[in-house]
């Protein structure tokens, strides 16, 4: 027997949206333009700034086919790329996968043909890790390996020669990709909250790693979550501490957002 509200008004624009967490972004961009979002050593963002790296990433990807069914891998420590990748890669329909950077090259190639990864943004240090990862699929591929778009992320902090060597193996500059992109990309929300927003995998089990799917509503409610059993208050600062590559940093990638807090980047602590 179909169960009968008490009316029989439809879902539509005025009533219903679909949850997700990348309205956060947009809200914190538009409340607190100029409140700082992200700080990275000598570098810091604005929430505006943010968002429009954030739109910029989205459309970049969007350029090049990558969108709704798409999943792309992020190989990196806790630095902005890999805060903004967690808007921009779902802002243009596709899902992120943040890859564990203690996993070895062959758990990686793994990860990367399972998900089937259309791109791979990876930090300066981790290219040549992502290299091999990649040269074992093609190995594995019996003459059949597409190989992913490749964008490497670089840092201060970081030898420059590492970074010189993936531009020479074809790898596109993170800050040259962004710049590709429209900084007022009109991206949308997915119409299902149910829609994936991220791809995980476990580490350390038997066999192959197994993968965990996040959708959107998960991961609204989740940003939501942690800042009612954390006590934190608008405008937090949060020391990045724990991996945002594990679990999406307990989806606090978000939560900051929703917060309009300050991000504080620390690379060498994951």
């Amino acid at each position: 027997m179909a169960i009968r509200d008490i009316d029989d008004l439809p879902k539509n624009a005025a009533n219903y949206t679909a949850l997700t967490p990348l309205w956060f972004l947009e809200r914190a961009a538009t409340v607190h333009p100029s409140r700082k979002a992200v700080v990275h050593g000598s570098r810091t963002y604005t929430w505006l700034q943010t968002y429009q790296r954030c739109r910029r990433l989205a459309s970049a990807l969007a350029k090049r086919s990558v969108g709704a069914g798409s999943t792309v891998a992020v190989i990196a420590p806790n630095i902005p790329a890999t805060n903004e990748a967690h808007f921009g890669i779902p802002m243009c329909g596709a899902v992120i996968n943040p890859v564990n950077i203690r996993l070895n090259a062959s758990t990686i190639a793994f990860l990367l043909g399972h998900s089937q990864s259309a791109a791979v943004i990876v930090d300066q240090e981790f290219f040549t890790l992502a290299e091999d990862s990649l040269k074992i699929m093609k190995e594995k591929s019996q003459g059949h390996f597409n190989p992913p778009l490749l964008v490497v992320v670089a840092d201060e902090a970081c030898d420059p020669e590492a970074f010189r060597y993936a531009l020479g193996q074809g790898a596109i500059e993170y800050e040259k990709f962004l710049e590709s992109g429209d900084p007022d990309f009109a991206w949308k929300p997915p119409q299902d909250e149910w829609q994936s927003i991220a791809l995980g995998y476990t580490s350390g089990t038997t066999a192959s790693p197994k993968g965990v799917v996040l959708h959107h509503r998960g991961a609204y409610l989740m940003s939501l979550c942690n800042p009612l059993v954390w006590g934190m208050n608008e405008g937090a600062i949060y020391l990045w501490t724990l991996p945002m590559f594990h679990c999406n940093g307990w989806c606090f990638t978000w939560a900051i957002a929703a917060l309009c807090g300050t991000n504080i980047c620390l690379r060498q602590k994951n």
